[in-house]
């Protein structure tokens, strides 16, 4: 697994993945692999950092569990492949571009152009168990993907950090100047009405970019690749 991780991340990680919590993690979701089906499979496990290396860094979403169902998680928060059906939070996060900005809503639910910009779409949580939400919560993810912001965060590059939902915004503490942070509630159905619809991030993110002196996000029309 750890052989798909590029190599500008594994230099500036190396601490965390030679700890034995990050071995331990890796035995883990091998045994997982053995017995059961899991989701996204290895080779899209780092995708995110595939698409977005470390040098280009400017926006960071924070995302929890990969999708669950079949053929949905491919190592990008919130993005699905080409030809599935786009998920409800996705659906709510395009209700909210086209609100925002005037995007038309995509049919594509891939986020991969959106990634090529310098959008790192970070999980939480990198694998999970087919149709059991939430199953590889625990078991070391989350110190390893804490490590990732935190690394983000040391850098003097300004970044822009993302934080939907109670889960990302634990990492409020951690994000100080010269990074700026948008917060909202997430936007799965359960959430997005209480603060998701209506919150603006696209054009916020863009604001803060380009008073980091970095070019606007391109979100219209829509992700492609």
């Amino acid at each position: 697994m750890l052989d798909q991780l590029p190599k500008d991340w594994t230099a500036a990680l190396a601490p965390v993945l030679a700890a034995p919590a990050f071995r331990a993690l890796t035995q883990f979701v091998d045994a997982e692999r053995s017995e059961h089906t899991v989701f996204p499979p290895a080779a899209s496990v780092f995708a995110a950092f595939r698409e977005t290396p470390l040098a280009r860094v400017r926006v960071v979403v924070l995302g929890q569990d990969p999708y669950h169902d079949d053929g949905q998680a491919h190592g990008l928060a919130f993005s699905v492949p080409e030809g599935i059906r786009v998920p409800p939070s996705l659906r709510n996060i395009y209700k909210e571009l086209a609100s925002d900005l005037q995007v038309p809503i995509p049919a594509s639910g891939n986020l991969t152009a959106w990634a090529r910009q310098g959008v790192l779409l970070l999980n939480t949580v990198l694998t999970v168990r087919a149709h059991s939400p939430a199953s590889h919560a625990g078991h070391g993810w989350e110190a390893f993907t804490d490590q990732v912001v935190k690394l983000l965060v040391a850098r003097p590059v300004p970044v822009v950090f993302v934080l939907w939902g109670a889960s990302a915004q634990r990492k409020l503490s951690w994000i100080a100047s010269p990074h700026a942070i948008i917060c909202s509630a997430h936007p799965s159905p359960l959430s997005a009405s209480r603060g998701f619809l209506g919150s603006r991030p696209f054009s916020a993110i863009n604001r803060a970019l380009t008073q980091f002196g970095s070019p606007a996000i391109e979100w219209s029309p829509g992700p492609r690749i």
